[in-house]
């Protein structure tokens, strides 16, 4: 079933969570635009060129590993699964556009968007130390672990500004 009507995460769509904010992070923390929209957009564009490719080379990887070309079925699938690297992005990038619209500096609501972004990573590493059965030090660990990509964001825009 494709990703878009899938109501239970999966571990493909909670990877692919994952690694577009790591992405879209890392796109906002190395951006040298000028406006809001321009940061936007670039984080888009990077993360739909990253979800084609993602998705083009597993068809190919199918393609070579099952000596025959996919079905349409499977062709379709791998075309509509994934996308959460995208929308992932969508809530740092609602931060950015706000807070670059009611005035503050780009610079600050760049950060923003990067708390954000590494808030969204905490809770990936708290919530996979649950669902991991973890104990609560290994939680934090994980929680500490999956914050350290959105800090080193962080700190590689403060290098770079």
């Amino acid at each position: 079933m494709a990703s878009a009507r899938r109501s239970v995460p999966t571990e493909e769509s909670t990877a692919a969570t994952i690694y577009g904010v790591i992405v879209s992070a890392g796109v906002m923390a190395a951006a040298h635009a000028e406006t809001a929209l321009a940061v936007v957009v670039a984080v888009l564009v990077t993360l739909v060129i990253y979800w084609v490719a993602e998705r083009y080379a597993r068809l190919v990887a199918e393609r070579i590993h099952q000596g025959h070309r996919p079905t349409w079925a499977q062709a379709r699938e791998q075309l509509t699964d994934g996308w959460e690297m995208v929308s992932a992005s969508y809530l740092p990038l609602a931060v950015l556009s706000v807070l670059s619209l009611l005035g503050v500096e780009l610079y600050g609501a760049v950060v923003s968007a990067l708390v954000c972004s590494t808030v969204l990573l905490c809770i990936a590493g708290w919530a996979m130390g649950r669902k991991g059965q973890l104990t609560t030090r290994e939680r934090v660990v994980s929680t500490v672990v999956s914050g350290l990509f959105g800090v080193v964001m962080i700190a590689l825009k403060s290098l770079l500004h």
